[in-house]
């Protein structure tokens, strides 16, 4: 049977009517790289773009670095974040730089307003000028300039694809299983941004969840696995979903999502990951259907589900802040082998 491209991932209402709908590819996949689940093509190749932080980050961990500069669980996660600009993300940042000897001009990502809403017009109401602390990018820029001053590489042009610690990341993806010459973009951060198949990823990301990997790679993927589960207001920030569904979880599910509606999920007890794209790039539509996927396959129990119905149903309200529709995500039915459903501790 001909697979779909696309199936439909939410319906967007208003009233009675569907007013929009959005598709989307969503694949399941545990460490042995066995596809368990899956919804629309799985060789769709798209970017992951900030989905692949936490691969990014992996050389700061194994090279040593981490360690040498006795970084934080609050750093890693940091370095694995599209971070909100908020006190406590630009702080840490500016003081990691300090540290490695860095200043914030070093930081190729270059200036932004923070995501943050109330810093954002806090800094524009006091006349200040942005600054690229508070990128989003900023922790993951930092990472990068960590593993260039603890391997001794030139700090400038670190943000280009033939740079010693872009080629880290390139070959610690290889050695996951991610296919070799990947298609290069630019990421909005100006980092060289690859481009995977969705069954491809969630591959890797099962591998990546599981700890499967030799030497102290394990030891590091784990290490960052841990540092975003724990201190999610770092990888993301303040109202975040990802904040909401680690503590619902009891951490078992950490995400990590990307531009243009990417998601990428690990769930490190049960060495399985999720790759989600929805096709039109709006993001609204990829917390409602991870949390539908989650729940159809009973990788969490209905209770965490209902804990999280803001987000998996979200109310659209007009300018009086009054309801007037919903965003309803797909059943995702689909069986799954061998797996009983999770419950809350």
């Amino acid at each position: 049977m001909r697979v779909k491209m696309f199936e439909e991932f939410a319906q967007v209402r208003r009233g009675e009517v569907v007013e929009s709908r959005h598709l989307g590819v969503a694949v399941v996949a545990n460490a042995d790289g066995e596809v368990i689940a899956g919804w629309g093509d799985p060789d769709l190749v798209t970017y992951p773009r900030s989905s692949m932080k936490p691969f990014q980050a992996l050389a700061l961990v194994e090279s040593g670095a981490a360690e040498a500069y006795k970084l934080s669980p609050e750093h890693l996660a940091l370095a694995c974040a599209s971070h909100r600009g908020e006190a406590h993300h630009t702080e840490l940042a500016a003081a990691w730089l300090s540290q490695i000897g860095c200043e914030v001009s070093d930081l190729a990502c270059g200036p932004e307003y923070p995501k943050h809403q109330d810093t954002q017009f806090k800094m524009i109401r006091a006349g200040q000028a942005s600054s690229s602390l508070h990128h989003n990018c900023s922790g993951k820029h930092t990472g990068f300039l960590t593993v260039c001053r603890h391997c001794g590489y030139e700090i400038e042009g670190y943000r280009n694809a033939d740079h010693p610690s872009q080629q880290l990341f390139f070959n610690l993806l290889a050695d996951l299983g991610a296919p070799v010459d990947l298609p290069l973009g630019v990421d909005g951060c100006t980092l060289p941004s690859p481009a995977l198949s969705l069954g491809d990823t969630a591959r890797i990301a099962a591998r990546f969840a599981a700890g499967r990997a030799p030497g102290n790679r394990a030891a590091a993927m784990t290490r960052l696995i841990e540092a975003m589960g724990r201190h999610p207001e770092y990888t993301s920030g303040s109202g975040h979903p990802m904040v909401a569904i680690a503590e619902a979880t009891g951490r078992r599910v950490v995400f990590k999502v990307g531009a243009e509606a990417f998601l990428l999920a690990f769930l490190p007890q049960d060495g399985l990951s999720i790759a989600l794209k929805v096709a039109d790039g709006n993001s609204r539509a990829r917390i409602p259907a991870l949390i539908a996927i989650l729940e159809a396959l009973r990788m969490i129990s209905r209770a965490e589900a209902e804990s999280l119905a803001g987000f998996a149903r979200p109310v659209i309200t007009n300018s009086r802040q009054e309801p007037v529709g919903q965003i309803v995500p797909a059943s995702f039915v689909r069986e799954r082998q061998n797996k009983p459903e999770r419950h809350s501790a």
